[in-house]
């Protein structure tokens, strides 16, 4: 084996060493350990919604890609089923929508795979705890979905009553925030496996993906089209590096090398040119935007946006 080979495989190593360990919480968690001695099946292949920020323009086919595992159309479906009430977030549909982006991120080669089989962990987790709390009639007494979400509509009106109906701990971000809190399982001083916790590293990983989608999206008035390894490693720096060490942002370094050209992107949503490409990852941004930012207002309203 040659001088090269080796230093491939050496490489390769590392990063299925760190693949794993990829979000804040992972692999700093298990260096200083170091240091110190629901998957859903959504069959849906067409969505019909609104092209407009507004919906104006009225309904718009997002077709799905025949033969293809991870699938846009699916993608958007769970991003818009999340939504719940005016303020909250839906968690079922919230970890499908990972679910389909873990899938995404499989599909840009081994490299920039590892990076997903973290955030598999943290979706795992959060569905554990979900599953734990079904058998245990205590953790389901979560808060009057009302009240956290400040739904104004007159009593006795079908939002009221849906509402009304889902009072589980662990039935979106708001009530799982609400019930781990009331039963101390929060702590703001040590890393825990907590939902809330949990949480905020994959919220942070969102905002990673979001940004990058946004950047994979834009079509320059005049000038070359930037590489996608180019888009991302920009994305990853002003989001997720700062929440690395310089060991783990070295190891992100190496794995964006390997990141496909943008015609790759093209085959994966099934589009023929940037125009197309840039029309549906807009409204898969503006529906991850909506996702985040009402996960990131719940988070900060009870202090949690910096737990260890």
């Amino acid at each position: 084996m040659g001088v090269k080979s080796k230093a491939a495989a050496a490489i390769l190593v590392l990063l299925l060493f760190l693949g794993s360990l990829w979000l804040q919480g992972g692999l700093d968690y298990h260096w200083d350990s170091c240091l110190k001695g629901y998957n859903q099946v959504n069959t849906l292949h067409q969505l019909y919604n609104s092209s407009g920020v507004n919906g104006a323009e009225g309904p718009q086919l997002l077709e799905g890609c025949p033969g293809q595992t991870f699938q846009v159309s699916r993608l958007l479906s769970h991003l818009l089923a999340a939504r719940a009430y005016t303020s909250d977030v839906l968690l079922q549909p919230y970890l499908s929508s990972w679910d389909e982006l873990v899938r995404f991120m499989e599909a840009l080669g081994p490299m920039v795979g590892l990076i997903s089989k973290e955030i598999e962990s943290k979706t795992s987790i959060i569905r554990q705890l979900a599953l734990l709390a079904e058998g245990n009639p205590e953790a389901e007494l979560g808060p009057d979905i009302h009240s956290i979400n400040s739904v104004s509509v007159e009593p006795g009106t079908k939002n009221n009553k849906e509402a009304s109906q889902h009072t589980g701990g662990y039935h979106s971000v708001r009530s799982m925030i609400w019930v781990e809190l009331n039963r101390g399982l929060v702590d703001f001083y040590h890393q825990t496996d907590s939902g809330c916790r949990t949480l905020l590293r994959l919220h942070r990983a969102l905002l990673w993906l979001k940004l990058f989608l946004e950047k994979l999206a834009e079509t320059p008035v005049a000038g070359r089209l930037r590489s996608p390894s180019e888009l991302c490693r920009e994305a990853y720096k002003s989001t997720l590096a700062n929440h690395h060490t310089w060991f783990v942002r070295r190891a992100a370094e190496l794995a964006f090398i390997a990141m496909p050209e943008r015609g790759f992107f093209f085959k994966l949503v099934c589009v023929q040119s940037q125009e197309e490409l840039s029309t549906a990852l807009n409204r898969v941004v503006q529906a991850i935007g909506e996702v985040y930012d009402r996960t990131q207002k719940a988070l900060e309203e009870n202090g949690m946006l910096d737990l260890p």
